[in-house]
């Protein structure tokens, strides 16, 4: 099977945030977007997620920052890297504010940000690494993969992390075969009582 990967364009959103969506609920009924959001419809959530791929604010959502994975011309997979320095907390927050978030969408987050990691900014993230369920087991995440670590060696950078729910048994065997390891884990109580997820997982590869 032919796997074209490529950067992720303006009208590319759509898809984008279905994959997103996707990958913050990690097979929950909800997840991050739905909570900063507040909305309970899902066509909803999808379309603020495409405006969030588009913002100004150069938020780690932002096209710019995600691959995309093709075959025989029809998009199958994601896979986000961000530098934590650019891609902050400030600017997620700006972006949501752009897309007219009500103020409390941040104090929403806080279920999120009580369970954050003191990230190195010398760090390359990755995040929402999705597949279409007809491409599952056949490269497409690992083409993903290989692409993005190039392409973080051409930036300079040699160590790269991920951040998965304590308990996503699939994702970290996942990134386990690909090199990364658990360096921390971080239990939440706020995060339980919300996802019913014990909290989250670090983990990094260095390359």
């Amino acid at each position: 099977m032919n796997i074209k990967i490529r950067n992720a364009n303006e009208n590319d959103a759509p898809f984008l945030a279905k994959m997103i969506l996707k990958s913050s609920r990690a097979g929950k009924k909800y997840g991050m977007f739905d909570l900063a959001f507040d909305m309970t419809q899902e066509t909803d959530v999808l379309n603020k997620l495409e405006a969030l791929t588009k913002t100004q604010a150069k938020n780690y959502c932002h096209y710019k920052n995600f691959l995309l994975a093709e075959v025989d011309g029809k998009s199958v997979g994601t896979l986000c890297n961000y530098e934590p320095r650019i891609a902050t907390r400030e600017q997620f927050l700006l972006a949501l504010e752009e897309l007219g978030c009500s103020d409390k969408a941040a104090e929403r987050l806080e279920v999120f940000y009580s369970c954050e990691f003191d990230l190195n900014n010398r760090t390359l993230m990755f995040d929402f690494m999705e597949e279409e369920e007809g491409f599952l087991d056949v490269g497409v995440l690992k083409a993903l993969m290989q692409k993005s670590l190039l392409n973080a060696r051409l930036k300079g950078y040699r160590i790269a992390q991920t951040i998965i729910e304590i308990g996503s048994l699939e994702a970290e065997l996942f990134y386990k075969k690909l090199g990364f390891n658990v360096v921390q884990t971080k239990e939440c109580e706020l995060y339980q009582e919300t996802f019913g997820r014990l909290g989250l997982m670090l983990l990094a590869t260095e390359f």
